[in-house]
């Protein structure tokens, strides 16, 4: 029994000084040296070595070119992993209400899945007249403002794809359904950091558009706010990219 309790307390003394030496790392976010992790969490330098060695292994640290150590990029993985397996609906919701509070219209917040949008938050306006999109609705991605910014995100190759695969049908009058015009539309709203649909969706209603993006940068949602087109703004253009940004950084994005 007595082994067995000391074989115990060794292993939770390992995990106990594994964590000091991540926490000392995650400090220094240029990289450090053995000599210094050594010194901020009390061991000793063999002892650190060892331990660092066998991270290392696992890619929680890793060392560059000029001998130091940073946190590995298996540790930035689950990271990200745990941010995006956050609600992005309840940590997007209190952004969408602040962007509905300054533009006084209907906001989205959809994700992509396969050739289409889906609406899956959205925050309404006190007013009688405004554009309410249904949670759980779908539109083609060449139809939204957030799905052309998706479409850019995929490249020129899989637009075409897209294109070839879905026929791009028109909508309206408006709607993108020649390849060549989607593609320079894609371009220019991937250029600027934001898309409109000008009434390519359904006559009369414009969208704004701009991407959140979790901690690995990976664009996962979408957030945009829809107007009838003789209200819509482009002076709320900042605004939708502030609050997009807002909800990135909520999810670990730091570009």
């Amino acid at each position: 029994m007595w082994n067995m309790n000391e074989a115990r307390h060794s292993s939770i003394q390992v995990i106990d000084r594994l964590v000091g030496l991540l926490d000392a790392l995650a400090a220094e976010s240029d990289g450090t040296t053995l000599k210094i992790l050594a010194a901020e969490t009390g061991l000793h330098p063999s002892t650190a070595f060892r331990i660092l060695a066998s991270l290392i292994e696992h890619g929680f640290v890793a060392r560059d070119e000029s001998g130091l150590y940073l946190l590995g990029p298996h540790l930035m993985q689950l990271a990200a992993k745990v941010r995006v397996g956050l609600d992005v609906r309840a940590v997007a919701r209190p952004e969408m209400e602040w962007l509905r509070d300054q533009v006084g219209e209907t906001v989205n917040l959809t994700v992509r899945q396969g050739d289409e949008m889906v609406y899956v938050e959205r925050v309404t306006p006190n007013r009688m007249m405004r554009v309410e999109q249904v949670v759980g609705s779908r539109a083609p991605l060449h139809v939204t403002a957030v799905g052309k910014l998706m479409l850019g995100e995929a490249g020129a190759a899989a637009i075409r794809d897209y294109a070839r695969r879905t026929k791009l049908p028109a909508y309206t009058a408006n709607t993108r359904h020649d390849t060549q015009g989607l593609l320079e539309d894609v371009g220019v709203s991937t250029a600027r950091g934001y898309a409109l649909d000008d009434e390519e969706a359904e006559l009369g209603v414009g969208c704004i558009g701009a991407l959140v993006r979790d901690a690995s940068g990976a664009a996962v949602a979408g957030l945009s706010v829809s107007a009838p087109m003789e209200r819509r703004k482009l002076d709320w253009v900042p605004l939708v990219q502030e609050a997009a940004r807002r909800i990135s950084a909520r999810l670990g994005y730091a570009g």
